[in-house]
């Protein structure tokens, strides 16, 4: 358990060991005063970037936080705010109503960017976070897709969250943002 959050062991993060490009072996090398990935056979540095993920808060009208219990490892069975990868081509906000949609059924509408932090991650090694709030929404929390379940809770009996990241935006959220 770290800051009251259970985590689950970590995963070994992925090394790339082929270009994307042509299929050859990558070797190290220092290029722009990093050290980076590089194919020879491309003469291209493999540049390895945070992978883009949004989460929302959605409070309802008794000012409780909805979220959705994890269908998928990591932190399967542990719950966290409603939210997921943006696609290629997707923009931040509407990634973030369309995994409101897939893993809560409700419909919704961006009020305000709430936070953006990176945060370290066994499996992809660095996720970058883009939180909103929602202003409206509309239907009944129903689970789908990587959901085993979505509800409303009060912020003073939150379940155990699954994402140290999570439970930082909920506390910030309800400690500083509400009135922000």
């Amino acid at each position: 358990m770290i800051d009251g959050v259970t985590q689950t062991p970590p995963l070994a993060v992925r090394k790339k060991t082929h270009c994307h490009f042509c299929g050859d072996t990558l070797e190290q090398r220092v290029f722009e005063n990093r050290n980076r990935l590089f194919c020879v056979r491309c003469d291209t540095p493999i540049y390895e970037n945070p992978v883009p993920a949004t989460c929302l808060i959605v409070t309802d009208a008794d000012d409780q936080v909805l979220l959705v219990k994890r269908n998928v490892d990591p932190q399967k069975g542990f719950w966290c705010l409603p939210g997921g990868f943006i696609e290629l081509g997707e923009k931040p906000e509407a990634s973030a109503l369309r995994e409101l949609k897939e893993e809560t059924g409700l419909s919704g509408e961006i009020g305000l960017l709430f936070d953006v932090l990176s945060h370290p991650n066994p499996f992809y090694g660095t996720v970058l976070i883009i939180c909103y709030t929602v202003s409206r929404f509309a239907g009944e929390p129903i689970a789908g897709d990587d959901a085993a379940d979505a509800r409303f809770f009060s912020f003073k009996a939150l379940p155990e969250i699954a994402f140290k990241s999570h439970a930082r935006l909920i506390g910030e959220f309800f400690n500083n943002g509400k009135a922000a």
